[in-house]
């Protein structure tokens, strides 16, 4: 059965719609934030998904709502197409270096959304792309996924490379979680 699922989310500040399939496809991504497009890109090659994403925003006001609700958006697209969670790996790490930059993600697939977030950003700004809404991001995507996230920057001088660091082990970490090893939940509580 495929894991996948298409969604909408209109709001007076954004318009999404996308198409995600967790175990292959084409990745095309539109949000109108041309560093933002190229995080999610990674995101969805590193993982192993296919992604069909466009979002028109306001990003004329600056990327918060449209980041923000695409992490909300793409979160809420990842928890359904995951089904009832039989079989999975459940948590998976992953170290990224990119150049002078290392940067670290844990997660687990647990049904309890929680964001630890421990990177310093050296420069403000990446293109129009704003350092600081890769939290959001993170924070948007975990809390809406029901998964429990921590990355850690441990060292970088470039926002660039550490942003891309943070969303390819991610995606790295992702693939790694959603494989399927078995028939049952993966929790001594019966349930995720």
């Amino acid at each position: 059965m495929a894991r996948s699922c298409v969604l909408e989310r209109n709001t007076k500040e954004t318009q999404i719609s996308l198409a995600l399939n967790l175990d292959d496809g084409n990745v095309q991504v539109a949000t109108g934030l041309g560093f933002f497009d190229h995080m999610l890109n990674a995101l969805a090659f590193y993982a192993g998904w296919g992604l069909d994403l466009k979002v028109t925003g306001d990003v004329n006001v600056d990327g918060h709502h449209t980041v923000e609700d695409t992490g909300i958006a793409l979160g809420l697209a990842f928890k359904e197409a995951l089904g009832d969670k039989a079989g999975l790996k459940r948590f998976a790490s992953f170290f990224v270096p990119m150049d002078e930059a290392l940067c670290f993600t844990s997660l687990d697939i647990s049904g309890r959304a929680f964001l630890v977030f421990a990177v310093d950003m050296p420069q403000e700004i990446i293109g129009s792309y704003e350092s600081w809404l890769t939290e959001e991001f993170m924070r948007a995507f975990a809390t809406n996924a029901g998964i429990t996230l921590h990355q850690k920057g441990f060292y970088g001088n470039n926002s660039h490379h550490i942003t891309e660091a943070l969303y390819k082990s991610l995606g790295l970490a992702l693939k790694e979680a959603i494989k399927i090893e078995g028939a049952n939940i993966p929790s001594t509580k019966g349930i995720l």
